[in-house]
């Protein structure tokens, strides 16, 4: 018997709608120099795909789309790379299905 995984973790976070709060991200990433490599890892750790490199170097982060799972909370804990917080009532992620 054989198991066939079709379904994608991008095609799931599609049935999902987001309530952007505009000019309030609840995720800030700190000005950095150079990316530590708690950070970094938030390139491939993040579901949501939240963060990216930019052309200059730096690791930005887009909160349109973010499950508010707390990945990047855990791993930038220590190193103070981000700023996390709840986002306001009413505003992020909507779960369609439950």
């Amino acid at each position: 018997m054989s198991i066939e995984l079709s379904t994608r973790v991008e095609d799931k976070l599609f049935n999902n709608r987001y309530l952007v709060d505009t000019g309030r991200p609840h995720i800030k990433v700190r000005p950095h120099a150079k990316p530590s490599p708690q950070l970094l890892s938030m390139l491939k750790a993040c579901p949501a795909r939240c963060y990216e490199l930019s052309e200059d170097g730096q690791v930005e982060a887009t909160v349109d789309g973010c499950i508010e799972c707390g990945t990047c909370r855990i791993i930038c804990e220590e190193s103070g790379d981000i700023e996390w917080s709840y986002p306001r009532g009413g505003y992020g992620v909507l779960f369609k299905f439950g």
